[in-house]
């Protein structure tokens, strides 16, 4: 089979070189398909004998989708130049053009990530048809459509719990926890090692874990691995990145008063979702207190914490909001108490994990300088001067 390789921005190579054990930004030497990140394929294409070179654009603003290309044409692509849209341009002038929207969704917007991901849910559920299964039975829980419904090995199911399969898919892990008193709704996707507590519902479109502590009411997220929302609340149409806490009884909106379009704040700027149900969007080692409040569109940094019991719709990242000032976090004294986190779990930070740790918050700072979007604008949100 053709040998798979990986490109990416440059700080984030050795962490993805780590996780995925690929080589990373190599350069190329023979014919390559080069797809774009950002997509969902709906199918991936295949050589054109009588077409060696030749470009695929998708979406509304036509961006490059992928490139098939010859020996001599990936040899000039690089990560640097997929990253720079005038030498990218230079370097495909002139090649063959097709509009390949049929073939691939590409992401713009976190929340597109979200919307997609239940109709992806059942999506990897059909391509999965070869590895057999059967129906399952367990003792004490009621599994709806169990023929669609995957349980690995080690996975405790107690009693009273409720896995619906109807309206789509449910895959739980290898050694995942469900207490009683639990209801899953599918399409939905329980990682590996995770726990619901009692009383967890779990609706159609979300994706947990691996190695998430959930409970309360969740719909239509993603939640990353090692994040914890273990007590009652409500998290909808939001992702959560990786080793987030969300304290008990917080809850965020999904859906406008009006039930008009949803506005997020990305990079000092209200972006026009288009969509009437967007919740929040949490940065990796982040955490929120007891009964905070977050509105419709709320983005919350890497490395934030919200004490208020009402957060703003943008908490920049290295924040500290309590119910009276907001503070800049220290960057090192974040990286102390995120290695403190991961070793709870059994994870030692890697140096690799350090230095991307540190390039994020060069990046968070480089960003506000550049939109002109201080921390002040959380203490304006909050009415704090």
């Amino acid at each position: 089979s053709p040998a798979l390789q990986l490109w990416c921005r440059a700080p984030l190579q050795a962490m993805v070189a780590t996780q995925t054990e690929l080589e990373i930004n190599a350069r190329l030497t023979q014919s390559t398909l080069l797809l774009n990140g950002r997509g969902l394929w709906n199918r991936v294409p295949v050589d054109d004998p009588e077409t060696p070179c030749w470009v695929g654009l998708a979406g509304k603003d036509q961006s490059v989708a992928y490139i098939m290309a010859d020996a001599d044409l990936a040899a000039r692509l690089t990560p640097q130049v997929m990253l720079d849209e005038v030498r990218l341009r230079t370097v495909l002038a002139g090649l063959p053009r097709r509009d390949v929207s049929a073939d691939v969704q590409l992401f713009d917007w976190p929340w597109q990530v979200v919307n997609a991901n239940e109709t992806a849910l059942i999506s990897d559920w059909d391509d999965m048809q070869h590895i057999g299964r059967s129906p399952q039975t367990i003792s004490g829980c009621h599994l709806l459509a169990s023929e669609s419904i995957r349980i690995g090995a080690g996975t405790r199911v107690k009693p009273l719990v409720v896995v619906d399969a109807e309206n789509g898919p449910v895959w739980i892990g290898r050694n995942v926890t469900i207490m009683p008193h639990t209801y899953v709704q599918g399409p939905a996707y329980i990682g590996d090692g995770s726990l619901l507590q009692p009383g967890a519902v779990v609706h159609a479109g979300t994706s947990i874990g691996p190695c998430c502590k959930v409970g309360g009411e969740i719909e239509g997220s993603i939640i990353q691995g090692y994040s914890n929302k273990q007590h009652d609340g409500f998290l909808g149409h939001s992702y959560v990145c990786s080793w987030v806490n969300i304290a008990a009884d917080c809850i965020n909106s999904d859906l406008k008063n009006t039930y008009g379009n949803i506005r997020v704040p990305i990079n000092g700027r209200e972006v026009d979702s288009g969509e009437m149900f967007v919740g929040m969007f949490v940065g990796d080692f982040s955490k929120a207190g007891i009964n905070v409040s977050f509105p419709t569109g709320a983005v919350i940094g890497f490395c934030s914490s919200v004490f208020a019991a009402r957060s703003p719709k943008f908490v920049p990242s290295f924040a500290w909001l309590d119910a009276d000032k907001t503070d800049r976090f220290d960057a090192e004294r974040g990286l102390q108490l995120a290695a403190k986190v991961m070793a709870r779990r059994a994870h030692q930070m890697t140096e690799n994990e350090q230095a991307l740790f540190r390039c994020v918050r060069q990046q968070a700072m480089a960003i506000e300088l550049e939109s002109q979007l201080p921390i002040e604008i959380a203490n304006a949100a909050t009415g704090v001067v």
